[in-house]
């Protein structure tokens, strides 16, 4: 049995799809997501990247993100054979604790409270696997780091790649 760590922002809840519907509905301009690979997260948008950035300190922006594909079945089983833990560095932004809580409840009710991490730096993470979409977590990290493709880590080479959840389920199921 592994243990595995699973980020929630980019792996689990779609932050590039809430980015661009949250952009779309303030100010009316559609941005199609293939626009945004290979940029960093937060730019690629017409508006300067604080303008985005400043969505992540909205009331409800953690709480409404759109729920990756296949990502609860194969979480779901994956805790069926593996000790899972979904690892998220959520103190950057206080406000998203309670939503975060609450996004998990209704789309992975089966996920209890103690496999739940809240942490500022996820360098304290000790697992066998970490899934996750960003450099700077995988990179001190001491077990297999997975990194989950999203459109700012398109040009990193440095992880194995997961591209979706099946990909996933292949690797660890």
């Amino acid at each position: 049995m592994a243990r595995i760590a699973i980020d929630m922002d980019g792996v689990m809840a779609d932050t590039t799809q809430q980015m661009i519907d949250w952009y779309a509905k303030r100010y009316g301009v559609q941005v199609d997501k293939d626009a945004l690979y290979g940029k960093p997260e937060t730019t690629g948008f017409p508006h300067e990247k604080d303008i985005i950035r400043s969505f992540l300190f909205e009331p409800g922006f953690f709480r409404t993100k759109p729920v990756i594909k296949d990502s609860q079945e194969v979480i779901r089983a994956l805790q069926d054979k593996h000790e899972v833990f979904i690892v998220s560095a959520a103190m950057e932004f206080p406000a998203s604790l309670p939503e975060k809580v609450e996004w998990l409840a209704e789309y992975y009710p089966f996920i209890t409270w103690q496999n739940i991490v809240f942490c500022g730096s996820k360098t304290i993470v000790q697992a066998d696997y970490m899934i996750d979409d960003h450099v700077k977590n995988l990179q001190p990290f001491k077990g297999q780091g997975l990194m989950f493709t999203a459109p700012h880590n398109v040009h990193v080479t440095d992880f194995k790649r997961v591209d979706t959840w099946q990909d996933v389920a292949g690797l660890l199921l």
